[in-house]
């Protein structure tokens, strides 16, 4: 009898130390997973191929677009500059020279005009950077056509009514957007006034081109 109850007791504390084994394996493993995966979370995309630009693009300055730059808080006030950027990308400031600011926000400019003049040709110094009017066009069968003033939130078809509306011998079904970074859209107006999803915005510096219809 006693060494039956010797083996039986030697056998439950065998039993024991196997589940505590598994338990704690499996802790160990479902945190490892945890920590470090094997199949990371995709980032996410922003922009849309139809577009081919995003909101942050858009707030951007691009080439053609007219920079104010005031410099205050000096000894003697000087007059704000107002420049359009050219080809290169840049402006041209005085006393620092050429200073890049297509593909920069507002504030980024300021922040790199700002390093520019202080400490090295003043001790304090106040930037302040404002874009100029922002334009987008329209051409062909509209009944004004021209140079159109961005204000934002603006699709095809809206341009097209700020135009004046197309003239009787517009094609509707084959207007083309024509982005600043020569990307071409072909819309068909019709089907964007039912399908908003096919109505693309417009961003300063795109063309629009609306054709005379065959017949």
């Amino acid at each position: 009898m006693k060494l039956f109850w010797k083996a039986s007791s030697l056998g439950f504390f065998a039993c024991g130390l196997l589940f505590c084994g598994v338990i704690f394996t499996g802790c160990y493993s479902s945190s490892s997973d945890l920590i470090f995966s094997d199949t990371p979370t995709p980032p996410v995309m922003t922009g849309s191929p139809s577009t081919g630009y995003t909101a942050a693009e858009v707030a951007r300055f691009h080439v053609g677009d007219t920079v104010a730059v005031t410099l205050t808080g000096l000894p003697e006030s000087i007059e704000p500059h107002v420049e359009p950027i050219k080809e290169d990308g840049t402006i041209t400031m005085p006393n620092i020279g050429h200073v890049q600011a297509a593909g920069k926000t507002a504030g980024e400019l300021q922040n790199e005009i700002y390093n520019l003049y202080v400490p090295k040709l003043y001790r304090h110094l106040t930037v302040t950077v404002n874009t100029g009017d922002r334009v987008y066009y329209v051409t062909g069968e509209v009944k004004g056509p021209g140079r159109q003033l961005y204000a934002g939130q603006m699709t095809v078809t809206k341009a097209i009514t700020t135009a004046g509306d197309f003239t009787d011998f517009a094609n509707h079904k084959k207007v083309w957007l024509i982005r600043a970074n020569g990307q071409r859209i072909k819309v068909n107006c019709n089907e964007a006034l039912r399908d908003s999803s096919k109505d693309p915005p417009v961003y300063p510096n795109d063309q629009i081109q609306v054709p005379r219809r065959i017949w």
